[in-house]
């Protein structure tokens, strides 16, 4: 099979939490890896997704770094409310 990587950052301006991830990360600019494998025998190339993953600071310390496995929906859904904090979508609503 053949992989291909993609690599992307993406920037939160406040904390945040992802499904799985069993804590707030803070605000910043983080790496996402994605792994997708190569469909074959088909007459034009598809790939399917096989692995996400954000790098992110380790708990312990700000200057190590872990990958953990993210849901790519779930990491839409978080950008989408750091776009749109609940602040704002309350004033705009009233």
């Amino acid at each position: 099979m053949s992989i291909r990587t993609t690599r992307k950052f993406v920037k939160f301006s406040n904390t945040f939490s992802l499904a799985g991830i069993g804590r707030v990360l803070p605000a910043g600019v983080y790496e996402v890896v994605t792994d997708e494998e190569l469909i074959e025998g088909l007459s034009f190339p598809v790939y399917r997704r096989v692995a996400t993953v954000i790098l992110a600071p380790t708990q312990s310390s700000q200057r190590s770094i872990e990958m953990l496995s993210i849901d790519p929906h779930d990491l839409a859904t978080a950008m989408e409310r750091d776009r749109w904090p609940v602040a704002s979508v309350s004033a705009k609503l009233a």
